[in-house]
């Protein structure tokens, strides 16, 4: 199995989330098609209760295995990797099938009183085989991401997108004549058989992997590693007193490894989930008390969370590499002591999330109805993403902040913020949502101020970490050269209706804009050479013109 450099591997699964990201909107675009909005919201219900219980099973599992996984591959503690795979896969699997049948087992109650529409049913039910295939699939990422290769999860990805994108919009067709409920539950049955493929896909490589290991690589894996170095570095002081050259390795120590590395991850990402789980029933419950009806409810939910919020993370790509990109720089720059490189690397970061970002909370607020209208053959919901477009910028920005306190060994700051948002947008959602005048708007202004608020946290947290300056002219630039470029797609929109079809002004209006707004950002210069020979896939090419410069 071929080994990746650390720039390799974050290469490879950069590729591989950009095209997912991009498979993965054809679904969001096709699905309102084939059932509707209130469709939508039928198969959306489920997910945020589905996230909790998959993060609250694999949430730290890849990177605790993975870590584990490289540790036995340089000797640094006595299991194999291959006892590490069985032991966590035999941990894992088990959790999964428990709260696989608990979700069967309870689907009546929890559809009916926790998420308020006994229309979810089929699609909860249909959606609790997931759990136990995610399990597996998880133990399986993080083995092949500690022995540094990241080929296998990245095929495994892309190969689960595209099954799904094929089997979520035939099974919806194929059930729609039963009632949108039947074609939402396969719709999310699709959803399974794109796991269920991303799953074979990586037994299939780690199959293939164990026939082409030679046998100096097995025994070099069977073979004990220093007690010195463990001792003294990865133990703790039970295991210490367990570890000798005749005792076999300890099936409970390495689960107690195993949930030491992963509890910490797995607490941070459930402060998400269960906020995204609370966010869904607290807005159920608040337009059940605004009079507002049960379908319609429904229907402006699933716009809400299945087209509007995933058009604003569209840019998320961009913003998440970047990020991850950025945790290494400013982590090195720390360990150095070198405080003026840690101010540098976050003025970079923040201005290409900026300027980055920026093109696409235009588009979203001068051309969200026919937006909307094109790829959703719904203009109403135009409106919710109009809202929300210029809030967009504060998600963008949000990712290098949070980047830069994880790297600079403050993830507990970063959680706490995340934690202030979520009670600020879960309270503001049963303050607004439950009164009529606003309704589904209210979780629209909720989520908004959330937004806003937890990246204000991030950067005050920042500033005092660091007594970092933020630079108010590049926010000026960057204002500038958007209202700029909203008025020329506005006017290009506007003054071409006459000459061309519809879906040719959608091309030309933006395009224009995006062109204009690039060289408003070039003579500001806000951009250069050396900055877009950073950008992914297209920064070996600029990378060469900047040397000439």
């Amino acid at each position: 199995m071929k080994k990746q450099t650390f720039i390799q591997g974050a290469m490879i699964l950069l590729a591989a989330g950009i095209i997912n990201r991009i498979l993965g909107f054809i679904p969001r675009i096709a699905l309102p098609r084939v059932i509707g909005a209130e469709g939508v919201g039928i198969y959306q219900l489920s997910y945020p209760f589905f996230i909790v219980l998959v993060t609250l099973i694999t949430g730290g599992i890849p990177l605790a295995v993975a870590k584990l996984v490289a540790e036995a591959e340089t000797g640094a503690n006595r299991y194999s990797p291959q006892r590490i795979l069985q032991i966590s896969l035999s941990f894992t699997l088990t959790l999964g099938v428990i709260f696989m049948f608990l979700c069967i087992l309870f689907a009546p109650w929890i559809t009916q009183y926790v998420l308020t529409d006994e229309r979810v049913y089929h699609t909860f039910v249909s959606m609790s085989p997931m759990i136990a295939i995610i399990a597996v699939s998880a133990v399986y990422r993080g083995y092949f991401q500690g022995m540094q290769n990241m080929m296998p999860t990245a095929i495994s990805s892309i190969t689960e997108t595209i099954i799904r994108i094929i089997f979520v919009i035939w099974f919806a067709w194929l059930l729609l004549p039963k009632g949108i409920e039947h074609a939402a539950a396969g719709a999310m049955l699709g959803a399974m058989v794109g796991e269920l493929g991303g799953m074979l896909v990586l037994l299939w490589n780690y199959a293939k992997f164990k026939r082409e290991l030679p046998l100096s690589r097995r025994r070099k894996q069977a073979r004990p590693p220093s007690s010195e170095s463990v001792k003294d570095v990865f133990l703790n002081l039970q295991e210490k007193e367990e570890f000798s050259a005749a005792a076999p390795p300890s099936q409970r120590g390495l689960i107690r490894r195993l949930l030491a590395i992963s509890v910490p991850v797995t607490a941070g990402r459930l402060v998400g989930s269960l906020s995204y789980l609370a966010e869904t029933i607290v807005t159920a419950q608040s337009l059940a008390i605004a009079g507002i009806a049960k379908g319609l409810a429904t229907a402006q939910y699933g716009a809400l969370q299945g087209m509007v919020i995933p058009l604003l993370l569209l840019p998320g790509a961009l913003t998440s590499s970047l990020a991850t990109s950025l945790v290494p720089s400013l982590s090195e720059a720390s360990a150095n002591g070198d405080r003026a490189l840690i101010h540098k690397r976050m003025h970079q970061a923040l201005r290409l999330a900026l300027v980055t970002g920026a093109p696409f909370s235009v588009f979203m607020y001068v051309l969200a109805e026919p937006m909307c209208l094109l790829l959703y053959d719904d203009a109403s919901i135009g409106s919710m993403l109009k809202l929300m477009a210029p809030f967009a910028l504060f998600i963008y920005i949000q990712a290098p902040l949070q980047a830069a306190l994880q790297a600079l060994d403050r993830p507990g700051k970063a959680l706490l913020n995340t934690f202030i948002g979520a009670v600020i947008k879960i309270s503001l959602i049963l303050m607004l949502a439950s009164r009529p005048e606003y309704g589904i708007f209210g979780a629209v202004i909720a989520i908004c101020i959330n937004s806003m608020v937890v990246t204000l946290l991030h950067a005050g947290s920042v500033r005092q970490l660091l007594n970092f300056r933020f630079k108010l002219m590049d926010w000026v630039k960057t204002g500038a050269g958007m209202f700029i470029m909203g008025a020329a797609t506005l006017l290009v929109y506007e003054h071409t209706a006459a000459l061309f079809p519809f879906w040719l002004r959608m091309i030309l209006a933006p395009s224009i804009g995006l062109l204009v707004y690039l060289m408003v950002m070039g003579l500001t210069k806000m951009i250069d050479f050396h900055d877009l020979s950073r950008a992914p896939l297209i920064g070996s090419w600029f990378k060469g013109r900047s040397e000439k410069k």
